[in-house]
């Protein structure tokens, strides 16, 4: 039990984090400001929701944390292995496309080596944030291969509506800060999260 402690208080401060960085950024904005508050917040996501859900993986291990907590697991196990397949699909590939988009276009990374331009090309033209949906659609993969009733509550409830607000109450500011009228341009011309049909 006590690693979902540690999970809880991971997830409370990563949202705490998002909340009193976000306001000390409109309170304090600049360029510099945005870059420092920026790698506190990608420590805090690491620290605070990657690493207890990496955790958890190995142990007690997704098929086991319903079991130790006291639930049932999914029904349908069946449905819900092949759902978490199709997701698991265009999860990995936005993932893994937009990771390399940042190094090679942005010259920069997902986390501590901030982008030092805006990346509009590829999975980039039909949405902002192809590497947060591909994340919420792996993570929510993982809960339905795991057939794992807390993991797939926890990434619905939890983990996706946290970091939506992360990236909309801390990121874009952080982004406009930094990249200024460039993003606000492509902040108005490109979807938040569903990506548009055409890239035109």
């Amino acid at each position: 039990m006590i690693i979902l402690y540690l999970g809880l208080t991971g997830f409370l401060v990563f949202v705490l984090g998002v909340g009193i960085l976000g306001l000390w950024l409109r309170k304090n904005p600049s360029r510099d400001n945005a870059e420092k508050s920026s790698r506190i917040m990608h420590f805090l996501f690491f620290s605070g929701l990657v690493a207890p859900g990496s955790i958890i993986f190995f142990y007690p291990g997704l098929t086991h944390l319903d079991e130790l907590i006291g639930v049932d697991s999914l029904p349908l196990k069946p449905l819900f292995l092949i759902a978490g397949i199709i997701l698991a699909v265009p999860g990995l590939y936005l993932f893994g496309a937009s990771n390399k988009l940042l190094r090679t276009l942005g010259s920069g990374a997902n986390a501590f080596r901030l982008t030092k331009q805006i990346v509009e090309k590829d999975v980039y033209k039909y949405t902002r944030n192809p590497m947060s949906l591909g994340y919420y659609l792996l993570s929510l993969s993982i809960g339905f291969i795991s057939g794992s009733t807390i993991i797939t509550f926890a990434v619905l409830f939890g983990l996706i509506p946290a970091h939506v607000f992360f990236l909309k109450f801390f990121e874009e500011l952080e982004l406009e800060l930094r990249f200024g009228e460039s993003y606000r341009k492509y902040k108005q011309e490109i979807p938040f999260l569903i990506p548009k049909i055409s890239g035109d």
